[in-house]
């Protein structure tokens, strides 16, 4: 790792999966959305009651949300009423709900007030707390210090430029 990091500019970003997360999820209002997705709330007017933003700046976050793949448009119709559209997880949306956690986790573990935290994750089958953790493959717990970056097959490098040629070296050798 110490010497992937140390040639660090020479990595192109233009294919980083964490930017392309945050393009999709890069704002308060859109984990906010998420956040409620994830505890149940399905129509437009309860996300705009619930994530406390206007009308407009909700379709606009329904609206990308649902053209990144994380939610789904599913027709409803009360009696009396027309067709109207509420909001579901797709299984892509399923797949965020760790980043949730995790935030939230952090959130109780940093941010939260003297009076502790005011939700709690539980285990529906036998109620002890929900944490989230980093495991490998095989089944190993690892802390943040055991986390080795490795080259991926998708990375793409570039030639570093003039003055640049190992900005990281110190940085990656306490690593």
């Amino acid at each position: 790792m110490t010497e992937l990091l140390a040639r660090r500019q020479t990595w192109s970003t233009v294919n980083c999966s964490i930017a392309a997360a945050f393009e999709v999820v890069g704002t308060r209002s859109a984990i906010l959305f998420m956040r409620e997705a994830f505890f149940g709330t399905r129509r437009f007017e309860d996300f705009v009651r619930r994530v406390g933003i206007g009308e407009p700046a909700t379709a606009r976050r329904l609206k990308e949300l649902t053209e990144a793949g994380l939610l789904e448009r599913v027709p409803y119709k009360e009696p009396g009423q027309r067709t109207r559209h509420e909001y579901g997880l797709t299984a892509k949306g399923v797949d965020f709900e760790p980043v949730i956690l995790a935030l939230l986790q952090w959130g109780d573990a940093w941010q939260a007030d003297d009076a502790g935290p005011p939700l709690r994750a539980t285990h529906q089958d036998c109620g002890a707390a929900v944490h989230v953790r980093v495991r490998c493959e095989a089944g190993h717990d690892v802390s943040p210090r055991d986390v080795h970056i490795e080259e991926g097959p998708g990375l793409i490098t570039v030639a570093a430029q003039a003055g640049e040629s190992e900005p990281y070296r110190e940085e990656a050798e306490r690593l």
